[in-house]
């Protein structure tokens, strides 16, 4: 029987975290296998000497490169073989993968089951999976590959056969064509919707014509039949799509039609719910005037967080405290118990008078270690709850540690220059232990100073408490350094580097943000310009000294521009100073409500992660203590958030 690489795992970590395993001796050098994983990746294995690498720790990726190559034309059970050796790795995970997606493509799906255990990721291999399943087990199958079919997005060519025989058999129907077609026109997928299109009989002739008709004019859903399809099978998804688009294109002239259609049609309940829901939720993002009183008319009966959030953000942004409380009490339990909607509960009751009930709220955030969590403390003048886990491990504990197959397979990738394996080798060691023994190969992290890789452990661990970990000392000089220089508060600087980057100085972002404090180009290039010295240019903007006094400068100038605020900077680091600047054009009073007026989430929540970040690295640095630590200053919670914060030019 196969061990799952899981207990596999567990098992060996375990005996070497207790008794200890022998630092093995290597007969080949990191050059060698260097090289053999160079020509293995490239299928030259004539440029292999397997001599060479015979006992190297890292010999298996040599082999997993070797069985990748030579699939679907390996047996099952020498794949099997490679995984039981290798189950302590993610080889183990990555090879069953490719033996799926292979032995799929080839057809072969006696073997692919041979080598599955349970539903793989990813589309592709899914498709082949419930394909091989499809006559051992036909029912989970069939549900399985409708549940592939229906998405409004083309699905990947090794889903065609599974497609072909759900259809054949009957479980893909002329409804779950049209159903199809709907999400592919609710998404925008035009050629995907219009093959979808050709492949109905003439029956749903009338409701194809209606979607081209509302394609053309939405406001045509006015006048589109209320019955559509075979039975008015098409009826329900055809307006649930056509509102959406409509909603998302014109959402005034989208209420106005739903106001005119809604008492004409028979929906089911869970169809006019998601209509409504949708149309609700667009409402109040783009304060549509004469919307609201139908709002909070369908809003207890949509079952929507999205739009009850919205809901109460509207009614702080009015100043309306009895709505306030009122829609938080229609959120579900779990939304409502956030300490973010307890603390604006303690600010409502305080507001209207009921000091007893604002107290109990702000005692019940004040337990979390957050943004809102640290000013629901401050209301009640108590202490912050960060809830410090102290971890103690000694020498000889990480001595065994780095014996341990999986940690000297990561220290040899990364010796190698392979980080992101040696990162892929760490995790995998790490999701498979005991919380303990993930806590022994995070302080051996801490100990080698991999920063970036151990908040990684922090998170792959869940070890949400070892603050000392999640938030370590990480380039601690330079930021004391730089902040020193430029004025800004060093544990700002830091607390906005983990939020950015999590200490990774290669990090790049999609928008082609780079390294540690996530700087563009063309900002890199401005401030060194303003500051005299060379553009350091895409690479040269990695350097984390740079980085940091790049990106410190920068910091300094948002914060001159807004008076030294620092809630307003951050905001400014993260959406630009443009959008800032016009929010404050707002006449937002309190700095918790200024919170709260930020429109973009993205936005919101950064600021919000940031400034209790920078708590948690100012208390570390007073030993866990967090007296005299604020989350803002007294001017920054006492100044009004409105133009007169920017400064005068």
């Amino acid at each position: 029987m196969l061990v799952s690489p899981f207990r596999h795992t567990a098992r060996v970590l375990c005996t070497a975290l207790l008794a200890g395993i022998p630092t093995l001796s290597w007969a080949a050098s990191d050059s060698d296998l260097r090289d053999a994983l160079s020509a293995a990746r490239e299928q030259q294995w004539q440029r292999v000497d397997e001599r060479l690498i015979e006992d190297h720790q890292l010999r298996g990726y040599v082999d997993y490169h070797r069985i990748r190559g030579q699939l679907p034309n390996v047996s099952p059970e020498r794949v099997l073989q490679f995984m039981d050796q290798y189950a302590d790795s993610p080889l183990a995970g990555w090879i069953r993968g490719q033996a799926i997606a292979n032995y799929g493509h080839a057809g072969r799906y006696s073997d692919l089951l041979s080598v599955a255990d349970g539903e793989p990721a990813g589309t592709a291999r899914q498709c082949y999976y419930y394909t091989a399943l499809l006559n051992a087990q036909p029912q989970q199958a069939n549900q399985a590959g409708l549940d592939l079919w229906l998405t409004g997005g083309s699905q990947p060519d090794a889903c065609n056969t599974l497609f072909e025989r759900l259809r054949a058999n009957g479980t893909i129907d002329a409804t779950a064509i049209w159903e199809r077609k709907m999400l592919a026109w609710q998404a925008g997928e035009n050629n995907l919707s219009s093959y979808l299109g050709g492949l109905l009989s003439g029956q749903w002739q009338t409701a194809l014509d209606t979607v081209d008709d509302v394609s053309a004019r939405s406001r045509a859903i006015t006048q589109a039949p209320l019955c559509l399809g075979p039975e008015c099978a098409a009826t329900a998804s055809f307006y649930r799509a056509a509102m959406q688009r409509f909603t998302r294109e014109d959402t005034p002239a989208a209420f106005a039609a739903w106001q005119e259609i809604a008492p004409r049609l028979s929906l089911l309940p869970s169809d006019q719910q998601a209509i409504e829901e949708e149309l609700a939720f667009y409402a109040l993002v783009r304060e549509v005037p004469g919307t609201l009183t139908w709002v909070d008319s369908v809003l207890p009966s949509l079952d929507s967080e999205r739009v009850l959030e919205l809901r109460v953000r509207r009614a702080l942004a009015e100043r309306r405290w009895d709505d306030v409380v009122h829609w938080i009490a229609e959120m579900p339990a779990g939304q409502q118990e956030n300490s973010r909607w307890q603390y604006w509960l303690g600010r409502a009751n305080g507001q209207l008078g009921n000091q007893v009930a604002a107290e109990s709220r702000y005692q019940q955030a004040a337990t979390d270690r957050s943004f809102y969590g640290f000013a629901a403390a401050e209301k009640l003048g108590q202490p912050y709850q960060l809830n410090l886990e102290r971890n103690h491990f000694d020498a000889a504990s990480r001595q065994r540690i780095a014996q341990l197959p999986a940690v000297q397979r990561t220290e040899a990738l990364l010796r190698i220059g392979e980080d992101g394996l040696a990162n892929s080798e760490w995790l995998h060691a790490v999701q498979s232990v005991t919380p303990q023994q993930a806590r022994a190969l995070a302080d051996y992290a801490a100990s080698q100073q991999w920063h970036a890789r151990l908040v990684q452990t922090t998170i792959a661990g869940e070890l949400w408490d070892a603050l000392d970990w999640r938030f370590p000392q990480a380039y601690h000089d330079s930021f004391l350094h730089w902040g020193r220089l430029t004025g800004v508060d060093p544990y700002l600087l830091m607390a906005i580097t983990r939020r950015e980057s999590a200490y990774n100085p290669n990090a790049l972002s999609p928008a082609g943000a780079r390294g540690l404090m996530q700087l563009m180009p063309g900002t890199a290039s401005q401030v060194s310009r303003e500051l005299g010295i060379s553009d350091p240019g895409p690479y040269g903007v990695l350097d984390p000294e740079l980085n940091i006094r790049l990106g410190s400068t920068y910091l300094r100038d948002k914060l001159q521009r807004y008076q030294g605020n620092r809630l307003a900077a951050t905001a400014a680091y993260n959406a630009g100073p443009g959008r800032v600047d016009q929010w404050l054009g707002n006449s937002v009073e309190e700095f918790d409500l200024f919170v709260e007026s930020i429109p973009f989430r993205e936005t919101r929540d950064y600021v919000q992660a940031v400034l209790s970040y920078r708590v948690i690295f100012e208390s570390l640095a007073n030993g866990g203590n967090s007296e005299g630590v604020s989350l803002l200053s007294d001017a920054e919670q006492q100044v009004r958030y409105d133009r007169a914060l920017l400064a005068r030019r």
